[in-house]
């Protein structure tokens, strides 16, 4: 088991020890920890204070969910195309031999 210490990059007041015990679950936080970081950089806020302070509100976020979900489903069919071209190169390549 991995521990990790997860602290605000702004803040060292906010610092949480973690252990990990499944590797996965870890690589996930880490990325989580990483996309906030590239958030607060970008919008100079975290998604709290963007709340708290009145910068969004619940129609906002149903927006960016909205937003989000037609983009995971434009990247689901890309990579649907990747895979598929790999399977016809794959079965090319068999038929070949």
């Amino acid at each position: 088991m991995s521990d990790r210490e997860i602290m605000n990059s702004k803040s060292s007041s906010n610092v949480k020890t973690i252990a990990f015990r499944d590797p996965v679950v870890e690589r996930v936080v880490d990325r989580l920890v990483e996309r906030s970081n590239v958030g607060f950089e970008k919008y100079g806020r975290t998604l709290d204070s963007e709340r708290t302070e009145g910068y969004k509100d619940l129609l906002g976020y149903l927006n960016d969910i909205q937003e989000e979900l037609m983009d995971a489903v434009l990247y689901m069919q890309a990579a649907r195309e990747e895979i598929m071209e790999v399977e016809e190169f794959l079965d090319d390549e068999f038929r070949s031999i």
